[in-house]
């Protein structure tokens, strides 16, 4: 009787637990071989990420270790490398996680042309959403264009059986594992720790808040949202499985969960979403400001909220969901500035920074994206007032207004002269033409 050997590739799929590809393939083969292929094309872009996902790896081969298996390591092209090792160990195909975006679904063409002319089989799993992209589709279209009636119908949609880990992953005899590199050092100094097990013990210590979670989870200074986003953009977390556990599917935990498989079967839909407007006739001129788009990314516009914001994403690789549309909505409507700068910057700091997300949120906020209401804008202070009403998210991040108290904090530039000169603190931004009234 001889011996069957699968290969699972891992990409953002980085657990055990509820991981579709490698339960099936261990329980269909003899031999499985976990492999991540480190591509040179995606190195560099994030160092932040790079790190989160060496850490993750890491965690993942000491698991994938400890069930008498390992994670096969090897560099170059994902594509060639995966033959390459399946051909070596006489695989007879290879399992692989469906993913969106544009390199994505070019890796998945390349590698089903190469697996049909090698005569391997090659079998997509889902496991990065909830409900599988295109599994949903309204009449007459190929995805849902609004979120309200994507999420009634993700709220009734059948959802498959979450998986156990398998009990124990069986190498091939004599396989070289190869070595992960050093760990990069990451930008941003406070940022969290990639892996799986990190990831299940931030949800356990999490889920007992969720019953409050309406009532937390825009409170900046509180600081008490789940900051599962990384572990899910990495699926250090099975997103089916933290939907299980937090139960309610209409529920404001879940729904944001809904967000993001609705910015899933969107990417899948139209991979330019990084770049290209995704409304027809949205605005296509923006203004050009090399300083102010300086500023903003530096975290020094002279907006309190907006510059606490960018601070904190420069610190900890992760922004506070309020501040993300603060300041994104601060750069497109109050500045004016081309939302795609804007795309570039957050997917260079986020640990959670993905095609989909990233980007599908920042065109909702710029008005060139998924909103029925494109025009509408948020006035930084009025959010700062509302969501950091004691101004203790702004003063944590931005040292130099430590010393004002209260709500005050929001507007240092109506503070007494004598005031304002003592802080190291620049006024507002000027924007050519405009003349916003909360600025008086």
């Amino acid at each position: 009787m001889s011996t069957r050997t699968a290969i699972v590739l891992f990409t953002r799929d980085l657990r055990v637990h509820d991981h579709p590809a490698l339960a099936t393939a261990c329980a269909a083969f003899d031999r499985v071989v976990p492999l991540y292929v480190l591509d040179p094309t995606l190195a560099g872009h994030s160092p932040n990420r790079t790190r989160f996902l060496h850490q993750s790896l890491a965690e993942l081969r000491e698991t994938l270790r400890g069930l008498g298996g390992d994670l096969v390591v090897r560099r170059g092209d994902p594509v060639a490398e995966t033959v390459r090792l399946a051909r070596e160990v006489g695989a007879e195909g290879i399992g692989l996680s469906t993913d969106v975006s544009r390199y994505a679904h070019r890796r998945e063409r390349r590698l089903r042309e190469e697996c049909e002319r090698h005569r391997l089989f090659l079998r997509l799993f889902p496991g990065l959403t909830v409900v599988e992209p295109g599994a949903l589709r309204p009449t007459g279209g190929d995805h849902y264009r609004v979120f309200s009636p994507y999420f009634r119908g993700w709220t009734r949609a059948e959802r498959r059986s979450e998986l156990a880990a398998p009990r124990r992953v069986t190498l091939p005899d004599g396989l070289q594992a190869g070595r992960l590199p050093a760990l990069p050092k990451g930008e941003s100094p406070d940022a969290a720790v990639g892996g799986e097990r990190v990831a299940q013990r931030r949800l356990r210590e999490w889920l007992p808040t969720l019953d409050r979670y309406d009532d937390i989870h825009d409170d900046l200074a509180g600081d008490e949202t789940s900051r599962l986003s990384p572990y899910l953009r990495w699926g250090c977390l099975s997103p089916l499985a933290v939907a299980e556990r937090a139960g309610d599917r209409e529920g404001p935990f879940v729904r944001q969960l809904c967000w993001r498989d609705f910015y899933y079967q969107v990417t899948a839909a139209f991979p330019e979403i990084s770049t290209v407007a995704y409304r027809r006739g949205a605005k296509e001129e923006w203004r050009y400001d090399a300083e102010a788009m300086a500023a903003w990314t530096e975290g020094r516009t002279g907006m309190p909220i907006v510059d606490a914001g960018m601070r904190q994403l420069r610190a900890e690789g992760w922004m506070h969901n309020r501040a993300r549309l603060i300041t994104a909505g601060y750069l497109t409507k109050v500045l004016g500035l081309d939302w795609r700068p804007g795309v570039e910057v957050f997917s260079h700091w986020l640990l959670d920074g993905d095609v989909a997300n990233n980007s599908g949120n920042w065109q909702w906020v710029a008005g060139t994206g998924n909103d029925s209401r494109p025009y509408r804008s948020l006035n930084p202070v009025r959010q700062a007032e509302r969501y950091d009403p004691d101004g203790g998210y702004v003063r944590r991040w931005v040292p130099e207004l430590a010393s004002v108290q209260g709500r005050a904090v929001h507007q240092p530039w109506r503070l007494p002269d004598e005031v304002r000169r003592k802080l190291d603190y620049p006024p507002p931004l000027e924007v050519p033409g405009a003349d916003p009234v909360w600025l008086r």
